[in-house]
């Protein structure tokens, strides 16, 4: 049975009966294929999103990195600024492990984060290769892995023996930092000011030369702390790196955390650039087997559409649908569900029983419709 976050369950064949396919009986054109492997950044628009529309989940994790990179600078190239990175950073059977901390999660997404940043850092090495290449494609030349205080980078840094220039191009930070001067250890100030989601009072300060920044572990209350930041250097790339905002998003509004109108002003410009989600989900049935258990997963890669996909059971997915609009969380289970319908796996219900499954209220508040919020991040 597929996991969730597993991507030894991610496998897809480009051909074949399990191919990465529509969900569909009706049979597919022969030039309708999917799993295709994406062109060249520098192809033609039209040829870059057809196959970003067209491109499937991962095989593993070094192809992972290769997309998200590709998908990301994309992104960079069409002038977007605030960007989001969301994919399971270890396999589920790691994550079900009893002895796997917080800081074994983060220590696998500084990692990834590392090897995100070199990627940036190595092209413009390539590129200051080439005399005939001024990069004026926008990708950044030097890269801050931040994380949301000095406490949590001195500890990743132990961990990973990693040093805070690890790489040309590259260097690990912190949000607040401190002054050089400044030798106390415990720093109430600081606690209490991101504790409350307030201003950093001139604690935040860009880095020099730094043109993107990628944001690691930050909590909901340290999000104003990343707006503060983009405000201070607007030209600068932000990545929001596997911070997983879709549930930062839900603590907002709740005493000592920001208001829910962070949302409006300033999470909602944040576009999902590449976005792995897997859902798992069971329902009753009338008739043997009385419960089934489906599962599937929500993926976009840059600029590709955002493909509801269902998990077959053998180790591979089907295209249930694709839209240029990021579906909520009841649209997409909604989805998954009406193609286990067409199939015959899951009886049609009538309207009633289908109310009382669902309820009136399909959304949560931050996927409807705000008249002060961008839609960026439906996009």
């Amino acid at each position: 049975m597929f996991r969730p976050c597993s991507f030894a369950a991610l496998l897809l064949l480009a051909t074949g009966s399990s191919a990465f396919t529509s969900l569909s009986t009706k049979p597919l054109s022969a030039t309708q294929l999917y799993n295709v492997p994406p062109p060249s950044t520098d192809g033609d628009p039209a040829t870059i999103k057809n196959a970003s529309n067209r491109e499937g989940p991962p095989q593993n994790f070094y192809q992972l990195q290769i997309n998200c990179a590709r998908a990301a600078e994309l992104a960079i190239r069409d002038g977007n600024k605030l960007i989001e990175v969301e994919f399971p950073p270890l396999p589920a059977q790691v994550l079900e492990m009893d002895d796997v901390s917080a800081y074994d999660v983060a220590e696998a997404n500084f990692k990834l984060a590392l090897d995100f940043a070199k990627s940036f850092a190595a092209k413009n090495d390539d590129a200051a290769a080439d005399e005939s290449n001024d990069n004026k494609n926008g990708i950044p030349k030097n890269v801050a892995i931040l994380f949301p205080d000095e406490s949590e980078m001195d500890i990743a840094l132990e961990r990973t023996s990693i040093t805070r220039n690890p790489y040309p191009g590259v260097q690990v930070s912190s949000l607040r930092g401190s002054d050089d001067r400044d030798e106390r250890f415990f720093k109430p100030e600081q606690t209490f000011m991101s504790l409350f989601g307030g201003r950093s009072g001139g604690i935040i300060k860009p880095i020099e030369d730094v043109n993107m920044y990628i944001i690691l572990i930050a909590s909901a209350q340290e999000l104003p702390d990343v707006e503060e930041l983009s405000e201070l250097d607007p030209d600068a790339v932000i990545c929001f790196y596997n911070l997983k905002l879709d549930t930062l998003r839900g603590d907002l509004g709740a005493p000592a955390f920001p208001p829910k109108e962070f949302q409006d002003n300033f999470l909602s410009k944040v576009k999902p650039v590449y976005f792995l989600r897997t859902r798992q989900y069971s329902r009753s049935t009338p008739k043997p087997p009385f419960m089934v258990n489906y599962q599937g997963c929500l993926f976009r890669s840059y600029p590709g559409e955002f493909q509801t996909l269902l998990d077959t059971g053998t180790g591979s997915y089907r295209r249930v649908k694709g839209s240029d609009y990021r579906p909520g969380l009841g649209d997409f289970k909604e989805q998954l569900t009406q193609a286990l319908r067409d199939e015959g796996v899951i009886a049609e219900e009538g309207g009633v029983l289908n109310f009382l499954r669902t309820g009136y209220k399909t959304q949560t508040w931050w996927e409807e419709e705000r008249e002060d919020a961008s839609d960026i991040w439906r996009t």
